[in-house]
């Protein structure tokens, strides 16, 4: 079976964020905790997933991380 892409979820302190989904992003999210359960052997809750997903696809965007350098590097040097 194929690794997926969010292995373990990390145990830091939470901050609660209220939210809607669409119905078709809550079913997949369900369906991907469900594959991950079967995988680790482990029940997951879907919830639990969010957080590790919007990481990994921030961590994957190359726009958003030239974004970070720009903003946090100091002023007058130039990026290269």
């Amino acid at each position: 079976m194929a690794r997926l892409k969010i292995s373990a979820l990390p145990d830091e302190k939470p901050v609660k964020l209220i939210t809607e989904l669409p119905a078709s992003v809550h079913r997949n999210l369900t369906a991907y905790a469900e594959a991950l359960a079967r995988q680790s052997g482990q029940p997951v809750d879907p919830v639990k997933l969010i957080a590790p997903m919007l990481a990994r696809f921030m961590a994957t965007d190359r726009e958003f991380a030239k974004l970070r350098r720009s903003a946090h590097s100091p002023r007058g040097r130039p990026e290269g």
